[in-house]
């Protein structure tokens, strides 16, 4: 897949059943999937699927806020996430003009685990299904920085 422009994480927010059916949330697009409600799942893929690179996961929340919105990963400057990858700026610029506010980048330096349990995402185990394969299989679209 070629590069695709950052899109705002917010233009994919679960609607009222998405939130509260895990089925209805999964049966979405896998943009719309991996952009609100499995983003994280699919910042901790991509780092792990390229163990030879320094992949770091950052996430974003309004600033002044303790909540994260939209997690992604982090290589060099470049940021991925359901748009693929893009300059990070642009990433962040994208989603504080969706949102309206400004943001702040909050790098994430413990496990999935414990970003789960701190931030109130789920882990891979309270999905409809299993999200895994298909945030690999996201992943491997998109063609990294530095191939």
């Amino acid at each position: 897949m070629g590069v695709v422009a950052a899109e705002a994480a917010g233009a994919f927010r679960r609607t009222a059943i998405e939130r509260s059916d895990q089925r209805v949330a999964w049966e979405r697009a896998d943009q719309a999937f991996f952009a609100a409600g499995a983003c994280h799942i699919l910042a901790w893929v991509c780092r792990d699927s390229y163990p030879d690179r320094s992949i770091d996961v950052a996430a974003v929340r309004l600033a002044g806020e303790l909540q994260v919105f939209h997690a992604y990963a982090v290589w060099d400057g470049w940021a991925f996430d359901h748009s693929g990858w893009n300059p990070e700026p642009q990433l962040l610029a994208v989603n504080a003009d969706f949102e309206g506010h400004p943001l702040e980048r909050v790098r994430i330096t413990v496990d999935l685990a414990e970003f789960c349990a701190e931030y109130h995402h789920r882990m891979a185990d309270q999905y409809w299904r299993d999200p895994l394969p298909r945030a690999r299989e996201y992943v491997g679209r998109y063609i990294p920085p530095w191939a």
